[in-house]
């Protein structure tokens, strides 16, 4: 069987870390996988995944459970086992250099000193993948560390209900328009 997307979002595993800025990723692709009626039911490579078959389109999702900064190892793992071309890819993660709710896709670029990024192109080699970007604000009174591990209050949440509402049409726009067009559209 032959995967053509791998879609990813980036978090840390553990019920501790739910709602949790760095944790954006989760929040979103289980906002897909909800929208789609699937549920995240299978295990391999210390990753929780699904597999749906979308407009002739077979995709995984795949939330990675290994910590942030090793995201890469189960990603890599993946991308290896189903023969995925990394131009098949898209990460979803969180930015602290962009406002709350604020989101940005890319087709390449730098980590930004994003760890679970910097692991990514580690483990594929490569910057060239497609991501979705999802601003989280940055708070210079707290360490980085202790800011992205730290919850979202309920206003956040009021400000990113509506983008993580929106994550279903961007999917759907990755597998049915050319990327550069779904960065005019969304960015």
């Amino acid at each position: 069987m032959i995967y053509l997307k791998l879609i990813v979002g980036l978090g840390n595993p553990g019920r501790e870390y739910e709602r949790t800025r760095h944790n954006i990723g989760f929040m979103a692709i289980d906002r897909i996988v909800d929208s789609l009626g699937l549920k995240f039911d299978k295990n391999k490579f210390n990753g929780s995944y699904c597999v749906g078959n979308i407009n002739g389109c077979k995709v995984i999702f795949l939330k990675p459970l290994e910590y942030m900064n090793l995201s890469g190892n189960v990603v890599g793992r993946f991308v290896k086992f189903f023969d995925i071309d990394v131009s098949d890819i898209l990460i979803i993660h969180d930015d602290l250099d962009m406002d709350l709710g604020r989101i940005k896709l890319r087709t390449r670029g730098s980590s930004g000193g994003h760890n679970g990024l910097k692991n990514i192109e580690a483990n594929l080699g490569t910057q060239d993948y497609k991501r979705v970007k999802v601003g989280i604000s940055n708070d210079k009174r707290f360490d980085t560390k202790d800011y992205v591990l730290g919850r979202f209050s309920s206003s956040d949440m009021e400000i990113l209900n509506p983008i993580l509402d929106k994550m279903p049409d961007i999917f759907n726009d990755f597998l049915s328009i050319s990327f550069e067009m779904l960065m005019n559209k969304y960015n």
